[in-house]
């Protein structure tokens, strides 16, 4: 039988599994925005799918509202409800099955996708994103690099850009220039957008974008750092901010189940 699906009316929880927080909302998903203001609990320490089920079921006490599927990013590649790799979270969570744990830890049904594919998602139907063709890209900084690809608005899912390797031996691209990497070194925002903008070269130099939406939490400060970034394509910051993984996890949940 296929999963209920949740009247217009009847908000749908969207979960953002972040490397210090784990953020949740209530999603109008037919007007597309959070209702109220998002909650939030710690990241547990280790991340293990255990750890995490309880956190969630935690947070869906806390949006007693809403009634139907619960949308959940993750920050790794995800195929078919399972999670095959865990880069900046625990191990444990390769071979998991994301739909089952939501289902267990909240007897709701669930639906999984990449972190920065759902914010993506949000971004291209609502935000930064809307109404471009061409080629589109998503980037979230934050304790590592996601990325989200998208040709004429359709998702090329999973393409996890931030493990890319640079060229001069500078490492993976989260590893130099994610806002994980300004923290730890210190870096101003002139010598953090100097490493952020060897990214976006390389990203220019193999994808040549028309669009990269910048998210993650230092999006914040876009003001800041804005200006001093460098691409041929056009940049902007994500409009939703620290709610756009939260919008999308809900639109994928809702679709998925008017699927069935």
């Amino acid at each position: 039988m296929s999963a209920p699906l949740a009247a217009p009316s009847d908000p749908v929880v969207g979960i953002d599994f972040g490397g210090s927080s784990i953020k949740a909302g209530a999603v109008d998903v037919a007007a597309g925005r959070v209702i109220g203001e998002l909650v939030s609990v710690p990241t547990p320490s280790p991340s293990s799918p255990a750890a995490v089920a309880a956190a969630i079921g935690e947070l869906a006490r806390q949006l007693p509202q809403c009634r139907g599927p619960i949308g959940f990013a993750y920050p790794g590649v995800v195929r078919t409800n399972v999670a095959h790799t865990a880069a900046n979270v625990d191990k444990g969570w390769i071979g998991t099955d994301g739909a089952a744990l939501i289902r267990t830890a909240t007897g709701r049904p669930g639906a999984f996708l990449n972190d920065a594919d759902a914010a993506g998602l949000a971004e291209m139907r609502l935000g930064a994103g809307r109404g471009v063709r061409g080629t589109a890209m998503m980037l979230t900084f934050g304790t590592g690099i996601g990325s989200a690809l998208f040709v004429d608005g359709e998702l090329w899912p999973n393409t996890e850009l931030g493990h890319l390797e640079m060229a001069g031996r500078r490492g993976e691209a989260e590893h130099h220039a994610s806002a994980r990497v300004r923290a730890e070194l210190k870096l101003d925002f002139p010598a953090w957008v100097a490493r952020v903008n060897d990214v976006l070269a390389e990203f220019d130099r193999l994808f040549w974008p028309e669009l990269v939406i910048v998210g993650g939490g230092v999006s914040e400060r876009w003001d800041e750092f804005g200006p001093l970034l460098k691409s041929h394509a056009r940049l902007a910051p994500a409009q939703l901010r620290a709610q756009a993984g939260v919008v999308g996890a809900a639109f994928h949940a809702h679709e998925k189940a008017a699927r069935g």
